[in-house]
């Protein structure tokens, strides 16, 4: 059965309309700039994240590079204060390491508390 699709658009995390995460980077599984999901996001690309130096070292070392540019796959790599969005158990395994970045709660796509707890979330918000 094929869920049917909300009027309104995805949720967030506090149950509102999603908002974009990222103008400038095409971020998202959509790549449109969104932490909204669909049925071939097996990573939930859902948090919307501020890259910070010591998370960007700590995905690296985890085994994805986010900051190196990839043209091919037009990626231009990400800098510390870039948002972009990620997958929920890389931030669920940085928290564990204390090293999870900051978050954009409104541009977090709801599905996210299905692995990380809205509570962790809010400890990591941007905006305080």
């Amino acid at each position: 059965m094929i869920a049917p699709i909300e009027q309104d658009g995805p949720k967030n995390v506090l149950g509102e309309k999603l908002e974009p995460c990222c103008e400038r980077l095409n971020t998202g599984w959509f790549r449109n700039g969104s932490c909204e999901t669909g049925p071939g996001d097996a990573g939930r690309h859902v948090i919307c994240c501020v890259m910070t130096d010591e998370f960007l070292a700590f995905s690296q070392a985890m085994g994805n590079d986010l900051s190196n540019p990839v043209p091919e796959y037009d990626f231009p790599g990400l800098r510390e204060g870039d948002c972009w969005c990620l997958c929920a158990e890389r931030w669920r395994e940085a928290l564990d390491a204390g090293v999870a970045p900051k978050v954009k709660l409104a541009a977090c796509e709801q599905s996210a508390l299905e692995i990380v707890a809205l509570e962790d979330l809010k400890a990591h918000d941007s905006d305080s």
